[in-house]
């Protein structure tokens, strides 16, 4: 295999597995999240999305860590060229926060399901009733620790969408560096500066 090939498979891997984690994070806010109120009981409305999203997790789990060890590779591979185009290292560390921020979010989001998974039995075994619009989104009556952790939840599943989105983006634009303008750009903005 050549340096051409192993680098083609990886800017490969990074864009599918990119592009699963950005849609699957917004397949959980926009559908997931949402199925539950279809349900009428509160407590099922929580139960179901946490069954889609524990399925999803080993899935989503391996894209961003795909999207970390191929970005680890492209980035090696290119670090000549990002040292010598101007502001391309910077959008190369802003791609990194990107998928370091996500992935951080992902798994307090998760660490929120479990959260609200356990508080909701518990208000349960107290006989209070578990009532939710959906696996995010409390109501009037939802009990204080439910809606607590809902609301960090809801907060948490927002960020991965952003990040992976801004990933996509950043990657976009280093993609670019390989383009004769951008190069020339790049390299006479660097003279430029020094």
């Amino acid at each position: 295999m050549t340096s051409h090939d192993e680098h083609t498979l990886a800017q490969s891997a990074h864009d599918l597995a990119s592009a699963l984690w950005f849609g699957g994070a917004v397949m959980g806010v926009a559908g997931v999240n949402k199925s539950g109120s279809d349900l009428s009981v509160g407590r099922d409305r929580i139960a179901v999305a946490a069954s889609a999203w524990n399925r999803f997790q080993p899935v989503q789990w391996a894209s961003i860590a795909t999207v970390l060890v191929t970005g680890s590779q492209l980035t090696a591979s290119s670090s000549q060229r990002l040292a010598l185009q101007q502001g391309y290292a910077s959008t190369g560390a802003l791609k990194i926060g990107f998928v370091v921020t996500g992935a951080v979010a992902t798994a307090y989001a998760a660490f929120a399901g479990q959260k609200i998974a356990k508080a909701a039995a518990a208000a349960e075994q107290r006989g209070e009733p578990v009532s939710v619009k959906d696996a995010t989104i409390p109501t009037a009556n939802t009990p204080a620790d439910v809606a607590t952790w809902q609301r960090r939840q809801r907060i948490a599943q927002f960020l991965p969408v952003v990040c992976a989105a801004g990933n996509i983006v950043c990657n976009a634009k280093l993609v670019q560096s390989y383009r004769l303008a951008a190069t020339a750009r790049g390299v006479l903005g660097r003279l430029h500066l020094s």
